[in-house]
């Protein structure tokens, strides 16, 4: 397989730099030093201990989610900026943006507790390629405006970009690379989906069932 080949012709000491850099840009956790600096308190240890946009913004208000959401954006856009620069090669461009996403997901300093992954990923892959990033509002919003919920609209954008970047003919290796950031977003939320899908089938339940007759 050509990607294959690819990774084995890639330079080594650059695609080490580029996933250190990228890693620890991700494990900067910025819910996470946003609430200790401004609570003392450990956002792991509140509501539904991500250390998401949506749990800081459970402490800290419209402000705290808002920085938050710009911050983890930010990180993923600079880690594949960085990469991109240093190498002019978009394999290790992709390489930054698995990297960042995997510290954001799973921080080594933080015990490998962090976030879900989504701003961030949304921001890699805005530098990485725009036209891909900008399918994520296409695909979302028409579920979310059906639904008015946004965790499966989400999870069903992301999972439509390798095809998305199979269809815009951006190469194997790519494709492969976003089935990877995929399967990373869903691992990641997998307890929420659960969640809703039991949610979703109580409801399904509920309403088939029949009335019982009034005595």
């Amino acid at each position: 397989m050509d990607w294959i080949q690819q990774l084995q012709s890639a330079n080594w000491h650059q695609v080490t730099g580029c996933a250190l850099e990228a890693y620890v840009l991700g494990c900067f956790a910025t819910g996470y030093y946003l609430v200790r600096a401004r609570t003392g308190k450990d956002l792991r240890m509140i509501g539904s201990g991500s250390l998401g946009a949506r749990n800081a913004g459970r402490v800290l208000g419209k402000a705290g989610f808002a920085i938050t959401l710009l911050g983890d954006f930010a990180k993923g856009a600079l880690a594949v900026w960085i990469a991109r620069e240093w190498t002019g090669d978009n394999r290790f461009a992709l390489l930054a943006l698995l990297a960042v996403v995997l510290g954001h997901l799973w921080p080594a300093q933080l015990r490998f507790h962090g976030g879900k992954g989504v701003a961030t990923s949304l921001g890699a892959l805005l530098i990485f390629d725009y036209h891909v990033a900008l399918m994520f509002p296409v695909l979302f919003l028409p579920g979310f405006a059906l639904m008015r919920k946004s965790l499966l609209p989400a999870m069903f954008a992301f999972a439509c970009f390798p095809m998305i970047a199979w269809f815009l003919d951006r190469g194997n290796f790519t494709v492969a690379m976003l089935t990877i950031l995929t399967v990373m977003i869903l691992i990641a939320h997998r307890k929420n989906l659960t969640d809703e899908f039991a949610v979703l089938a109580a409801r399904r339940t509920a309403a088939t069932k029949p009335e019982q007759p009034k005595l």
